[in-house]
């Protein structure tokens, strides 16, 4: 389905709102014979391994697939982001080993070869996953740093974007392989890799300002699950998920903690957080799970998206109303070869 134009209807919009008032519940409606909804944008981006490219999905209604695919100039890309002031979006390459910013998202067509803003010089080697907070890009990237396969390391870049471009301000070594990454509002959220553990880093983008190896300001054990790779923070509620067996297909899974600040905060170092009382696990064959690497929650919704890499040769996942757990079938399900990151834009 082609989707309008949002630019198009913002401005359109502005004559709209002229006249209308809000109701009692924030509603914007019309005059007194007609209610007019004022449409507002509810988009996922999503990346993949495959060819690089940029799906976005108009995740509104999940009852009908309604999606638009942009070129870009990677074959192989995990992490993105979307900023809407800037109109721009934001993806790591790993064909390339750099940060890529498109410009003009909004007036983008399916099929389209997206217009390059700029790059970061090719710094990386494995990009997984991009978190943004605190004026600052942080790429998690899970290379081999010190050259022997036997000891477990990881990088995290830390870019701040200018006129001119993206600028690697510094890298920070840690002793753990590392996956995806989230801000909670100042702190950043570390997935342990080959594990199931997370790590937190507090103040991040103030406190780790040089280039230094340094030890998390807390690691914690998520029990019940085998190995994670993805993580997404909205209302306090944390979204973690399992790969299992990266072998299979079949496997995954997602947690849900609620009042997630609260149960971590009651943790200490080295702790586990456990199920019972703190978690709600979604596994099982309805639910096309097999290597889940990456998730998006949206609190006002209650809904979880999830990127997954090898059920079907890839899938973008949507679950509402989760909280039951089990063995559940997804709100949405559509194919997505190689998919492998997600990045939520809602106005």
């Amino acid at each position: 389905m082609k989707k309008i134009k949002w630019m198009a209807l913002s401005l359109a919009t502005v004559g709209l709102l002229a006249s209308c008032s809000n109701d009692d519940n924030g509603t914007v409606t019309g005059d007194d014979t007609t209610d007019d909804t004022v449409a507002l944008r509810s988009e996922l981006y999503a990346s993949n391994n495959n060819n690089g490219n940029v799906t976005n999905y108009n995740v509104s209604d999940l009852s009908v697939e309604d999606s638009e695919t942009y070129i870009t100039i990677s074959q192989d890309s995990e992490g993105i982001y979307y900023d809407a002031t800037d109109d721009e979006l934001v993806q790591a390459s790993r064909t390339l080993g750099q940060l890529n910013s498109y410009a003009d998202i909004s007036l983008a067509d399916d099929g389209i070869n997206l217009a390059l803003n700029f790059s970061s010089t090719a710094d990386l080697t494995s990009p997984r996953d991009i978190a943004v907070g605190g004026g600052v890009y942080v790429v998690a990237d899970n290379s081999d740093v010190d050259g022997d396969p036997m000891t477990d390391d990881g990088r995290l870049y830390v870019y701040v974007e200018e006129s001119s471009g993206f600028t690697l301000r510094n890298t920070v070594t840690v002793d753990f392989a590392v996956w995806g990454i989230e801000f909670v509002n100042s702190d950043l959220y570390v997935v342990v890799d080959k594990t199931s553990d997370i790590a937190v880093f507090n103040n991040f983008a103030t406190g780790y300002t040089i280039d230094e190896t340094a030890t998390p300001s807390k690691r914690v054990t998520i029990e019940g699950i085998v190995r994670t790779h993805g993580l997404a923070f909205d209302g306090n509620t944390m979204i973690l998920t399992d790969v299992g067996d990266a072998g299979s297909d079949t496997d995954g899974a997602f947690h849900i903690i609620t009042e997630f600040q609260s149960k971590i905060a009651g943790i200490s170092d080295g702790g586990t957080l456990l199920v019972a009382g703190n978690q709600v696990r979604v596994a099982g064959s309805s639910t096309f799970l097999g290597n889940p690497v990456a998730a998006e929650f949206d609190a006002e919704t209650n809904t979880v998206y999830i990127a997954e890499r090898a059920n079907g040769g890839g899938r973008v996942l949507a679950f509402t109303d989760a909280n039951a757990g089990g063995d559940i079938s997804p709100t949405a399900n559509y194919e997505l070869q190689g998919a492998s990151s997600l990045y939520l834009y809602k106005e």
